[in-house]
């Protein structure tokens, strides 16, 4: 049997012609979460964009395994189903939809039939409870006239139901003021004290460490110009915190890296 884990290997992607990725390799176990950082245009972006498989994002070679099957080649709701979640840096609003229609109608289509009405609803309100989420959250419409913390949360609630193996979280704290920022890294943490939420695997992408204040990491890598140059543990984020990405850019320039 495969060993388990979300494996990228050798990724290679491009978008409008343009190569973004050149060669990214790395490995996330379940129940570890890793952050990954870099200053803006490094393709952290890109990398979420082409696991998940967005059709504007053309991986040319390499591969993303997860927990021994391959994902390149599969469209995105087969990746899903696979135990893949990506949460979005800007989520879309959908004015007319109501949040618990729209958790239920995710949750029908990543796991279909496994659950009855009467135990949907009993399961969301359980997240509700763990998240500290106000349940007036489930009446109003996608995403519409919410706050930014409010849109991320319910990223968070999204990502509760459908129960992933494996969470992308692209840019989470973008745009968050202090109070937000702690509401979600409450919210993350919550759900991985809780049953189920255990073994959930994390890739945490990020421009500033502020967020790691939150979420406690076990790996952090750098990486710039579509390459991951430095990996390391917790403290690599403080040393972002501290000299900001020259120094490495430096490291990275002198061949030191």
């Amino acid at each position: 049997m495969s060993e388990r884990g979300l494996r990228i290997s050798h990724l290679h992607a491009s978008v409008a012609g343009t190569q973004i990725l050149k060669g990214i390799d790395l490995a996330v176990a379940p129940g570890s979460v890793h952050a990954l950082m870099g200053p803006n245009g490094s393709g952290k972006s890109t990398l979420a964009f082409s696991m998940a498989g967005h059709p504007s994002y053309d991986v040319a070679s390499g591969s993303v395994t997860l927990d021994g099957e391959e994902l390149i080649g599969l469209a995105p709701d087969k990746r899903a189903k696979s135990g893949l979640f990506l949460s979005f840096q800007y989520p879309a609003a959908i004015p007319g939809v109501s949040v618990a229609n729209f958790i239920r109608t995710a949750r029908q289509a990543v796991k279909p039939d496994d659950l009855t009405p009467a135990k949907f609803r009993a399961m969301i309100f359980e997240k509700l409870d763990t998240l500290d989420m106000d349940a007036a959250f489930l009446s109003r419409y996608v995403n519409d006239g919410f706050s930014g913390g409010e849109k991320k949360r319910l990223e968070m609630l999204q990502l509760a139901m459908l129960s992933p193996k494996y969470a992308v979280l692209d840019e989470t704290d973008s745009g968050l003021d202090v109070d937000a920022l702690k509401a979600v890294g409450k919210s993350v943490n919550a759900l991985r004290e809780s049953d189920g939420g255990k073994d959930i695997g994390f890739l945490i992408i990020t421009h500033y460490p502020r967020i790691l204040q939150y979420i406690a990491a076990d790996h952090v890598h750098i990486m710039m110009d579509g390459r991951i140059v430095k990996s390391g543990g917790p403290e690599l984020a403080n040393l972002i915190e501290r000299d900001g990405y020259d120094k490495i850019r430096e490291e990275v320039a002198a061949g030191a890296v």
